[in-house]
Formats: C-alpha cells, structure tokens, sequence
C-alpha cells in the first residue's frame, strides 16, 4: 500500500514538473516543433517518466492511470473555468496592431520578424499593412484580421457594388478614377530579393 501512495504523489509531481516546462519553453515548442525541439521534448519526457518506470509493471500501469486521470481533469478543469484555461494555455498576444510589429510582445514569444513574416506567407498575406491586427494564438498558430481594403469581397458587398454601379450608369455618372495604392514590398518577393528593403530585423 506504501509503493502505491509513493507512486501515486511521484506521478502527481513529476506531472506537475513536466506542465511547467512545457510552460516555460514556449508556445512554440507545443505547435510547429523544429527536429531539436522535438528531440528536446521526447528527452524530457523520458527523463519525467524514469524515476518512476521500474520492473514492477503494475506499478508502471498505475503511473500511466495516473497521468491520463491528471490530463482529463485538467482538461475538464478548462473547460469549466475560463481563468484556469488560461493560466494553463496562456492568452492570445498582438504581435501586429495597424499594420506594426509589436516588438515588445515579440521579444516576449522569442518570436523573430523572419517567422513572423513566414506565417504571414502561409496565410497567403503579402502586405504587413494589410493586417489589422494579427494574434499568436495558444497553440502557436496565427490569428489575424484584415483591414477592410484588403478583405475579400462577399457576396452581398458584390451585389451592393453593381447595383450602385449601374445606377451611376443610368445617371451618366460612373466614377473612372481608382484609388492609387501605395507601392510596398511584397512579403513573398523578400524571399526572392532578400532583405535589403529592410533596415533591421533583429529585435532590439
């Protein structure tokens, strides 16, 4: 009955110990791992696991109960109470407001401008002032809102266009002038041409 007990709080810390590290290494271990971050965690898993993996396999089963009943709970926990899903995964953070980088919260994500700019890219975004505002999300992903020049256009907003349009038409007034757009470095081109248009993109 003692090996159970000693079992139960080594699971229940050692837990706890691994929580904390994935908390400590970043959002960006947990999504989009690297070869080395991979290594890295496979590592630490092993080591979390070997003070209590011995040759007594029901204790071994007990430990690996233990872990899974911890992971529901917790899981059960966030969905109950919004606070402690966000002390377990953390808020979204701003890394781009109007249009800017957000180089405070950057620095703090250990995010660089370069994958920034590459998750950008994924989305098929070619233009930093295109973006309104742009989020890392908990899971590490990119959030992100255009601003409404460069959103695509609905349905109802196409429908909207032509009935105004054709009733310009019938007043002889049809407006021939598009708005000139400003010239900006094209976020997909950079990978041709490099980083010459860009002054520093290390994060002072």
């Amino acid at each position: 009955m003692y090996e159970f007990w000693e079992e139960l709080w080594k699971s229940l810390v050692l837990i706890l110990f691994g929580m904390l590290i994935l908390r400590i290494s970043g959002r960006k271990s947990i999504s989009q791992m690297t070869i080395p971050t991979t290594i890295t965690m496979i590592s630490i898993g092993t080591i979390i696991v070997q003070p209590i993996a011995n040759e007594n396999i029901f204790l071994t089963i007990i430990a690996a109960i233990v872990f899974i009943l911890v992971l529901i709970v917790v899981e059960t926990l966030q969905i109950r109470w919004n606070w402690f899903e966000k002390w377990i995964k953390g808020p979204a953070v701003i890394v781009i407001e109007g249009g800017q980088l957000n180089l405070h919260s950057m620095k703090k994500l250990r995010l660089s401008v370069d994958a920034l700019e590459m998750k950008l890219r994924q989305q098929g975004i070619s233009k930093l002032s295109d973006v309104k505002t742009a989020t890392i999300e908990p899971n590490g992903q990119l959030g992100y809102e255009l601003n409404d020049s460069a959103k695509p256009l609905t349905v109802s907003q196409m429908e909207n266009l032509l009935s105004k349009y054709f009733a310009n038409m019938e007043s002889g007034c049809v407006n021939s002038n598009p708005n000139s757009e400003i010239q900006e470095i094209n976020l997909f081109s950079e990978i041709k041409i490099g980083d010459k248009h860009v002054t520093s993109k290390r994060l002072q």
